[in-house]
């Protein structure tokens, strides 16, 4: 009989089955007056937990609209945005 690999370590693409967000110690905070819409956020999100949705109060413009049970607070969106209208805030 051939030994079964066991993997300890979860499959990929399985964030979205487990919320992940519960462990962050900093949450991103998006200032969407500021947003241009760029979408750079949700490209580089290594969750996927960054969305582009239209928003009516911004003349149906596209702004990013964050899913808190998924983001990790790795910062990364705030870090690579062009305008810095994501802003990393403690998450208690």
């Amino acid at each position: 009989m051939k030994n079964k690999k066991i993997n300890l370590i979860t499959q990929p693409n399985t964030t979205l089955a487990n919320k992940t967000g519960a462990w962050r110690t900093e949450k991103p905070i998006t200032d969407l007056s500021a947003c241009i819409g760029c979408s750079l956020c949700a490209k580089i999100c290594p969750e996927g937990c960054i969305e582009m949705e239209k928003s009516v109060a911004h003349g149906d413009k596209l702004k990013p609209e964050t899913d808190y049970d998924y983001c990790k607070g790795c910062g990364l969106c705030a870090h690579e945005c062009p305008v810095k209208a994501i802003k990393m805030i403690k998450d208690y």
